[in-house]
């Protein structure tokens, strides 16, 4: 174990047309840190149902918690207020303030031409085309993981993106945000504009959408530096 392993906890949450498996790549480093890790199941069926199952997993877990969320989920980490939690980390992600909904951030600026046209079911629920995964999600990933996001893809509701945000706990917790560089989702801009506004620790990198795929160690990292900073306060 490295020398300056860290004890506490560390919940990951997916965002939109994922699951914990997204994560993969990430969570065998941090718990190599001496971390406990777990990627939080959300039902992604709107913003409350979301932040309400995100506060059960943290409910299991015993002492302080950093809680990283991508994309939609920085949505999610933001509402699921608990004491235990000391820090939240944005990988991505997406940071409406008290009032606002995840679809007025997301939607601030014209969509990057790669970005998808995404409409709701008939049953509310928005699914990504297969190719634009390619296209706009994670155009650095291999086919084999393209595939695979594909295949495991869990549809949004539209209430998630309509549905207007309470208090932020980034407005009282540290922060720190990733910034994705070569994002054809979120736009850089909106991810520079959302991480000034909540006065995140900053770190910009030139990745796509998905950093957890082709740059795990970029998001470990910029974990495992809240953790050291906050876990032990």
């Amino acid at each position: 174990m490295n020398p300056r392993a860290q004890t506490g906890n560390v919940i990951l949450v997916h965002g939109a047309w994922a699951d914990g498996s997204c994560w993969s790549n990430v969570i065998l480093s941090l718990r190599d840190q001496g971390l406990s890790v777990i990627a939080a199941p959300i039902p992604l069926t709107s913003l409350t149902d979301d932040a309400a199952a995100l506060r059960r997993v943290i409910e299991r877990a015993t002492g302080p918690v950093v809680l990283a969320g991508h994309a939609y989920a920085g949505a999610v980490i933001a509402a699921a207020h608990d004491e235990r939690v000391k820090s939240l980390v944005y990988i991505a992600a997406l940071a409406p303030d008290e009032g606002e909904t995840v679809a007025e951030v997301f939607y601030r600026t014209a969509p990057h031409p790669e970005a998808p046209h995404l409409e709701p079911d008939t049953h509310g629920f928005i699914w990504m085309p297969e190719k634009s995964f390619a296209r706009a999600v994670a155009h650095r990933a291999s086919p084999d993981q393209l595939a695979i996001m594909a295949a495991v893809q869990r549809p949004i509701a539209v209430q998630c993106i309509q549905e207007k945000a309470p208090v932020p706990a980034w407005k009282t917790k540290p922060t720190w945000y990733l910034i994705a560089e070569e994002d054809r989702m979120i736009l850089p801009e909106t991810q520079w504009f959302m991480a000034d506004r909540m006065g995140a620790t900053i770190r910009s990198h030139a990745v796509d959408h998905t950093p957890m795929y082709k740059a795990p160690d970029l998001v470990v990292d910029m974990i495992l530096t809240a953790a050291r900073e906050t876990l032990s306060k």
